[in-house]
């Protein structure tokens, strides 16, 4: 029986689950998004002992390959190499946003059979990451970055509901006002919505090359300049 050690930091969640085809075995998670780097190896180490095996025991990692956030897909990924070397086990990467449709459609059991499901993570201003999933988690739509607007996903609001959620979705709540918009703000990523896919990957031998594996980014990293330091001093 496969144990897989799944880490999600692409957004402001840092959040570390292990589990088997049993189901989830323990979870811990913090909503911090300047606390990835200190707090990721803290939470490992406690979901293991939760588990009550090592990372030696385990039979793989699984890391959320974005989009997200970039220093955050970079911690969470650096990390799960670091274990695979160690543990000698293989690396899974697992897509934030389907993983995000998968966790909706487990804690809501009751969702419209035709409702398509729209994750969002947030990125700059009126943009977001996304994509649509139908109601068994399948994608229908590409990843992209989008701008959203007031007729952003018309075409598919004319025929059916569109489910927004994700730390995204909350500024596009008063954009998107169409009656078929249905928006869900208790919503959280986490670990262990990743936990299906990743045994699915494993079972079927889907694995990242340890070495070369990168987060997928979607778009290029970009540098602020902190407000005090865009005029130089006289």
């Amino acid at each position: 029986m496969a144990k897989i050690l799944c880490i999600e930091t692409g957004t402001t969640i840092c959040s570390v689950a292990v589990g088997d085809e049993n189901g989830i075995l323990g979870v811990r998670e913090i909503s911090d998004p300047k606390a990835h780097s200190t707090q990721l190896p803290l939470l490992i180490n406690e979901v293991l002992g939760v588990a009550e095996f090592t990372a030696k025991q385990i039979d793989a990692v699984a890391v959320s390959k974005g989009p997200g956030s970039y220093t955050g897909l970079r911690i969470g990924v650096s990390m799960a190499k670091g274990i695979c070397y160690t543990a000698g086990v293989p690396l899974i990467g697992v897509g934030s946003l389907q993983a995000m449709a998968t966790g909706l459609i487990l804690s809501n059991p009751y969702l419209p059979a035709d409702a398509l499901l729209c994750p969002m993570i947030d990125a700059r201003r009126m943009e977001v990451y996304t994509a649509l999933f139908n109601r068994q988690g399948e994608p229908i739509t590409e990843v992209n970055a989008a701008i959203i607007a007031e007729n952003s996903f018309s075409a598919y609001l004319k025929n059916q509901q569109v489910i927004f959620f994700g730390d995204g979705s909350a500024k596009c709540k008063e954009v998107i006002k169409d009656r078929n918009a249905i928006f869900i703000d208790s919503f959280q990523p986490s670990a262990r919505f990743m936990l299906p896919l990743a045994l699915k990957a494993y079972t079927n031998d889907e694995f990242e090359d340890t070495a070369y594996f990168e987060p997928f980014y979607l778009k290029d990293f970009v540098a602020t300049t902190p407000r005090n330091k865009i005029f130089p001093e006289s």
